[in-house]
């Protein structure tokens, strides 16, 4: 897998900012097939960084109603938090 395709958004919350701000740990909506090694490398290469930890979470969708009163469901994602090397960093905006 390429680094695009790992790689899908990052995710901009007040949580993930704050975690950025003071560990140095950035947030990553990844691909549902992609492994912590795949990330990894995919961060390191797209960014220029080193990488010493990655942590995965998948969230399921949730039931929601539709405008004409029928059941559907979000989309299930991935979610990384990566953590950076001490001094690296990641320009996201």
């Amino acid at each position: 897998m390429n680094a695009l395709a790992v790689l899908k958004q990052a995710r901009l919350t007040e949580k993930a900012s704050g975690l950025s701000a003071d560990l140095g740990q950035y947030t990553f909506e990844v691909d549902r097939k992609a492994t912590k090694h795949q990330i990894a490398v995919a961060i390191e290469k797209t960014f220029k960084v080193s990488v010493v930890r990655v942590n995965t979470q998948v969230i399921k969708g949730k039931p929601k109603r539709s405008r004409t009163g029928r059941p559907v469901r979000t989309s299930t994602i991935k979610k990384a938090l990566v953590t950076l090397k001490a001094g690296d960093k990641i320009e996201l905006v």
